[in-house]
Parts: C-alpha cells; structure tokens; sequence
C-alpha cells in the first residue's frame, strides 16, 4: 500500500490497514539502511516512566529555565 504526505506533512492511514482510533499514539523510526519509516503502536497504558527513560536527551543536558520577566510587555 502506498501513502502519501498531504501539503500538511501528515499520513492518513486507511481503515482497513489496521484497528485505530483518533487518538492512539504511535513511536515512528526511521531505518536508513531499508530507507523506511516504521510506525509501531504504544499501548494506552503504558509506562510512561520507561518511554521517558528511552528519551535521548537527558533531563540533566536540558538548558536551565529563565526566570526573567519578559522585557517588552505589549498590552
């Protein structure tokens, strides 16, 4: 079956290529040595721990928050 990105970059999967809902979340990869992309489904009760925890990016590289007030307010 082949998909095509509409000119908002999204895939619409057809009814009958599997049993979805609007709203289920999906994990997307992309394989550069096949040249695909690999769609695979993440339950709804997950561990969200355990999907965070596979994040590349740990919570100690992220940049601090800035606790500056905006400097120009347009009101």
């Amino acid at each position: 079956m082949i998909l095509t990105l509409d000119a908002k970059r999204r895939l619409t999967l057809p009814a009958s290529l599997a049993p979805t809902r609007p709203g289920d979340h999906f994990k997307a990869e992309f394989d550069p040595d096949e040249d695909a992309i690999v769609f695979r489904r993440i339950a709804k009760d997950a561990d969200w721990l355990s999907v965070l925890k596979s994040c590349p990016v740990k919570m100690d590289d992220l940049p601090p928050r800035s606790r500056e007030l905006p400097k120009r307010l347009k009101l």
